[in-house]
């Protein structure tokens, strides 16, 4: 049990380095969050920033990969 939890831990960093690397390197990053259907909005001394559609996006792409990955 405790050596499935350790490998899960492992993939996962796996993951989020080669995530990091992606998003710093390359154009993936710029346009995060600036997707069309996100809701930007300014006003003189506030600003608001709700990135619905990349929050989307990212759900959909992590669900079909867990998916693929943990599938009995």
């Amino acid at each position: 049990m405790m050596s499935q939890i350790g490998r899960i831990l492992i993939i996962f960093g796996i993951v989020l380095i080669i995530i990091g690397f992606l998003l710093t390197n390359t154009n993936i990053g710029k346009h995060l969050g600036k997707l069309p259907g996100d809701i930007n909005i300014r006003r003189e001394n506030v600003s608001f920033h709700f990135p619905i559609v990349t929050s989307i996006l990212i759900s959909i792409i992590l669900t079909i990969l867990i998916n693929l990955f943990f599938r009995k």
